[in-house]
């Protein structure tokens, strides 16, 4: 039903393993993991341009908050009234607020159809969800554009000795069908590498809401429903991640740090770059002002009244 998010997905990861395969070796683990972090960073790209827009979004909200509350407190009991006047304002200053979620909207499927994929490697690899079929049988089915040789790449894959399809909490007898792709792995060997990603995945999960929370204004920041929202990014997000993290295989633990990571720098090249054009539009302004300014000692000019240009041309 998704397959027109599962197949561009699985492209774009099966290109990038070939590149990097074609180095380090189709089986190796860090070819994988760098194929899945480039499809961080190809999607990224991607959505770079709605991103800055998003961010112009949000700051344009908060600087329209201020009409907003008015509008919503002078038609407050006129919903129809209050939501026409909000399309005007939003007209008026070319504001779209679905600009502001697209980003996120878009990586969501994404992020699902990676986890398909990756969890599509292990069904038709080791015989899970597939009754009736031997793991050797079914290492020779196909994934989406994976053949059945990559579909044996990737199950052979190991990252410090640990599948990147398994995650802290698979249970033995998903454990136990990795036999023919390396051997067995054991809970400790994959924890070693899933439980210091979790704690990366965490911290920058939170450092990117303390660096959203530091860019609202004061008056976001001291709204009841934003503090509760600001709380929950900054700790029950993350902690949701380190609770979360041992039920996600690695490789998907992979996307997740990867993508916080582009996020963090992104954040601060876009807020950087936002920040150097407001202070050139404010330095252009200022610069007007002092042109257009009456020079010292000279009277400002002023336009003659009405009366006075009767009298003018009567004279």
């Amino acid at each position: 039903m998704l397959d027109f998010i599962y197949y561009p997905v699985s492209a774009i990861l099966w290109f990038w393993h070939k590149a990097f395969g074609s180095v380090l070796g189709p089986d190796n683990g860090f070819a994988w993991a760098l194929a899945v972090v480039f499809l961080v960073c190809t999607l990224r790209v991607l959505l770079l341009k709605p991103a800055i827009k998003q961010v112009r979004t949000t700051r344009q909200m908060q600087e329209l908050q201020p009409q907003i509350k008015a509008l919503q407190k002078k038609y407050a009991g006129d919903r129809q009234r209050q939501a026409t006047e909000m399309q005007k304002l939003q007209k008026e200053h070319g504001f779209n607020p679905l600009m502001g979620c697209l980003p996120a909207l878009v990586q969501a499927p994404v992020f699902l159809g990676l986890y398909h994929v990756l969890r599509s490697f292990n069904r038709t690899g080791t015989g899970l969800g597939n009754l009736g079929m031997t793991p050797e049988a079914d290492a020779n089915t196909p994934n989406y554009v994976f053949s059945a040789a990559d579909v044996q790449s990737f199950l052979s894959a190991r990252l410090f000795g640990a599948p990147i399809s398994v995650a802290v909490t698979s249970p033995q007898s998903t454990l136990a069908s990795f036999a023919p792709y390396g051997g067995v792995p054991t809970v400790a060997t994959i924890a070693a590498v899933a439980i210091p990603l979790m704690v990366l995945a965490s911290l920058a999960t939170h450092f990117n809401a303390r660096a959203s929370v530091k860019r609202q204004s004061a008056e976001a920041a001291a709204n009841p429903q934003s503090a509760i929202m600001n709380k929950l990014m900054l700790w029950v997000f993350p902690l949701g991640v380190l609770v979360g993290g041992p039920f996600l295989m690695i490789a998907i633990l992979l996307y997740w740090v990867s993508n916080n990571i582009w996020t963090y720098g992104q954040q601060h090249l876009v807020f950087t770059r936002i920040d150097r054009e407001e202070a050139a539009k404010q330095r252009e302004v200022a610069e007007q002002r002092v042109i257009t300014a009456p020079k010292p000692g000279a009277r400002p000019a002023t336009r003659p009244k009405p009366a006075q240009q009767k009298r003018k041309r009567r004279k």
